[in-house]
């Protein structure tokens, strides 16, 4: 029997952790829950708290998370933070399974100090970001927003269907994937599906046979820029990517493209945004994803009537929660056997 903690929230359901823990490894065992109160109630996203220095996208105090794991031995999470001071205050903890892509609550050099595995769940929200993407691009390409605006307004905008106006169609479009990971290869099999002509830019891995067979052409960054008429962001954020679109990459797309960011916000140069979307350089922006969360009241970008925003929300599916808890089941039931993880961090 093991001692189990289950650290959930109002997305990633305690209970779903649960359930798919008891599937994957039988009732016998000891397990506890708490259900955190995030999305309802922000979480830290890495400012200065003392004792949780390196920590990002984390809730939950130190004694807080102290007090409920205790002497259990495997902790499931989405958003509890273990900084090295929690670590040295639970001398019972062997793994830590992470339901998210990358483990930024989890101070990593401290839990290898500490003899804690740490194990994640990569490609969890995969399905549900790609989709989004999709659904993001055809937002702007065929008018969605500009439509469902005017009616808000009680305008009829029947010049939506002037041909010098109206919107199209993605098999007549070419769109750059940069990013050719777990999401970007998701996005790319689906505008396939479309008849879309399809650019990718990602240096570290090569296209699959099937998408080179489809006529996918793997490119440079500034290839890709001055061929697409639509581009979206996939990539990681490193210190290669940070900024990665900045006031030279969007002077370096086709004059009347579109940009979307369902990636993450450090990406992008926000000003250099502005100005490329004021200027007219840049037809209209779908933004999921930003630098600061939540974004300022008086932003900017908020203003202009070519930007399509929502709060951080591509990764929101009811599949995203059960695929999670199925993965981090699965390497717990993994640990309990003896046998190797299958994503260790």
């Amino acid at each position: 029997m093991k001692k189990i903690a289950i650290i959930g929230d109002r997305f990633m359901l305690p209970e779903v952790f649960r359930e798919k823990i008891v599937e994957a490894c039988g009732e016998d065992h000891d397990i506890r829950m708490l259900q955190q109160p995030w999305p309802d109630e922000p979480m830290e996203h890495g400012y200065a708290v003392e004792g949780m220095d390196g920590l990002k996208e984390y809730m939950g105090t130190a004694d807080e998370i102290v007090d409920f794991v205790a002497d259990a031995e495997i902790v499931i999470t989405q958003l509890a933070p273990f900084s090295k001071g929690i670590l040295a205050q639970l001398p019972s903890l062997k793994l830590i399974a992470v339901s998210r892509g990358g483990p930024v609550n989890i101070d990593m050099k401290a839990a290898r100090e500490a003899g804690v595995l740490v194990v994640n769940t990569p490609g969890r929200n995969a399905g549900a970001v790609s989709e989004f993407t999709i659904g993001a691009i055809l937002a702007e390409t065929r008018l969605i927003r500009s439509g469902h605006e005017s009616l808000r307004k009680g305008e009829w905008r029947g010049d939506l269907y002037r041909a010098d106006v109206t919107g199209r169609e993605l098999c007549e479009m070419t769109v750059g994937v940069v990013g050719y990971g777990n999401i970007g290869t998701k996005v790319v099999r689906l505008l396939r599906a479309f008849g879309t002509k399809v650019l990718v830019h990602d240096p570290y891995v090569q296209l699959s046979a099937e998408d080179r067979n489809a006529g996918v052409e793997h490119v440079s960054l500034d290839d890709l820029l001055s061929r697409s008429d639509v581009v979206t962001l996939h990539p990681r954020v490193t210190e290669e990517t940070r900024q990665m679109m900045n006031a030279g990459t969007f002077a370096k797309m086709k004059k009347g493209a579109i940009f979307v960011n369902t990636a993450r916000g450090p990406l992008v140069d926000y000003d250099a945004l502005y100005e490329a979307l004021t200027s007219g350089h840049l037809y209209s922006a779908m933004l999921e994803t930003f630098a600061v969360e939540p974004v300022p009241a008086d932003w900017p970008l908020l203003q202009l009537p070519n930007v399509t925003l929502t709060p951080h929300i591509a990764g929101a599916s009811v599949r995203t929660v059960t695929y999670a808890a199925e993965m981090a089941a699965e390497e717990v039931r993994r640990y309990i056997a003896g046998l190797p993880p299958v994503n260790p961090c």
